[in-house]
């Protein structure tokens, strides 16, 4: 279906130029999205998809530790389209306070993300309903301390950003002016909360998505928070249990198309292309990490039954695999904090767990030495090496 223009477009002055800015129409779209058979088939293989993602906890002993690694995996991508360079590995470096392979800077941003989407979390689990006040709050979190800091965290903007380009005047594309953007916020909250009319969990992600992209209403920080909302969004409405569903890795590997449907959106309201990516993205990562949790699963249990010969040891053995399970790069001192076994009986079960082949250690140190359950980060590390980015305002363009 063919559409008319989402919005206007505005004209704004900047350094000595004039612009024009893009002002979103607010949610839902009108005329209403048409379903068709194709596309309704789509999203209901989507919700199929993320029900057996929800169902993941009933294969893994505890969901916890995939849980962790998987948030960490996604924190890593998402910042990874916005031109960070540190690996999952380097995260976990830079969480046990040493020295990543790259800036601290990027680990730090990393890190950041993944303590604004627990933060959120938080937020959704104490009460508060997905809105511009929880918004802003994971915003301030995942702009803290970072280079990212400098750009007002937790504030909406009060000037004219852009996106591509170095200025206004050759931008890509232009969001609303300050003045306008937070109207437009205003009306995204109201359809968060099914006002004008109750809009389906799913459905409403993907759209809140674009319009929350189109609106860019922060100086910095808008892609990474633009994703992040959309698992938090799945989590209020209960579509998810945990924070499972992340779609940056499908976002980073298709971003050019991603751009297309996003532009053809605001020119054309063609809004039935996006929901057919968006649903095929949900239905690809969805069964992906089905996957990689059957994968980690699998391993668990291999290494489990292989530290069984170990006959006497394998008690303490199997504790330091379980804590590794949830930290697959960590020290020796962490694993006796967390075990509670004494540092001598750890030094003896990460030694057994070597000669197995199960652990590497990383360094050579005598004291505190950094072990790596390889092949447990390897098959996280599945998808993070591809390097492209895509820039997330004009002041990282």
């Amino acid at each position: 279906m063919r559409r008319k223009l989402q919005g206007k477009y505005v004209t704004i002055s900047t350094i000595g130029e004039k612009a024009q800015a893009f002002v979103p129409a607010p949610l839902p779209p009108r005329p209403p999205v048409d379903w068709t058979p194709a596309l309704r088939e789509k999203f209901d293989r989507a919700l199929l998809a993320l029900g057996r993602l929800d169902s993941v906890s009933t294969l893994l002993p505890d969901t916890s530790l995939f849980l962790y690694m998987y948030i960490r995996k996604e924190a890593v991508l998402s910042s990874m389209i916005e031109g960070t360079q540190s690996s999952l590995s380097d995260l976990l470096m830079f969480e046990l306070e040493q020295e990543p392979g790259v800036p601290l800077e990027d680990a730090r941003e990393v890190s950041n993300h993944v303590a604004a989407l627990n933060h959120g979390l938080a937020l959704l689990e104490g009460g508060l309903p997905l809105s511009l006040r929880l918004i802003r709050e994971v915003h301030g979190v995942l702009l803290s301390g970072g280079r990212g800091s400098r750009q007002t965290p937790g504030e909406f903007r009060r000037s004219q950003n852009w996106i591509g380009g170095t200025r206004p005047g050759n931008a890509v594309f232009v969001p609303p002016p300050a003045v306008e953007m937070l109207e437009c916020m205003h009306q995204l909250e109201l359809f968060l909360h099914d006002q004008p009319e109750a809009t389906p969990a799913l459905e409403k992600a993907a759209l809140a998505h674009v319009q929350f992209e189109t609106i860019h209403p922060f100086l910095d920080g808008n892609g990474r928070l633009g994703r992040l909302l959309m698992t938090l969004l799945l989590c209020e409405q209960q579509v998810l249990q945990k924070p499972m569903l992340y779609l940056s890795l499908y976002f980073k590997s298709h971003r050019q198309y991603y751009y297309e449907l996003l532009n053809k959106v605001r020119l054309t309201g063609d809004w039935e292309a996006w929901l057919d990516f968006f649903a095929e993205a949900v239905i690809v990562t969805a069964t992906q990490a089905v996957e990689t949790a059957q994968q980690l699963h699998n391993l668990a249990t291999r290494d489990s039954d292989t530290i069984g010969v170990l006959g006497r040891a394998a008690l303490s053995a199997q504790q330091v695999h379980r804590a590794l399970l949830e930290h697959p790069i960590t020290s020796s001192g962490c694993l006796a904090e967390k075990t509670g076994l004494t540092p001598a009986t750890v030094n003896k079960a990460l030694n057994h767990l070597e000669q197995l082949g199960i652990v590497r250690e990383l360094t050579a140190q005598k004291r505190n030495r950094l072990f790596s359950y390889t092949d447990y980060v390897n098959i996280m590390n599945r998808g993070t090496e591809l390097p492209d980015q895509f820039p997330e305002s004009g002041e990282l363009a």
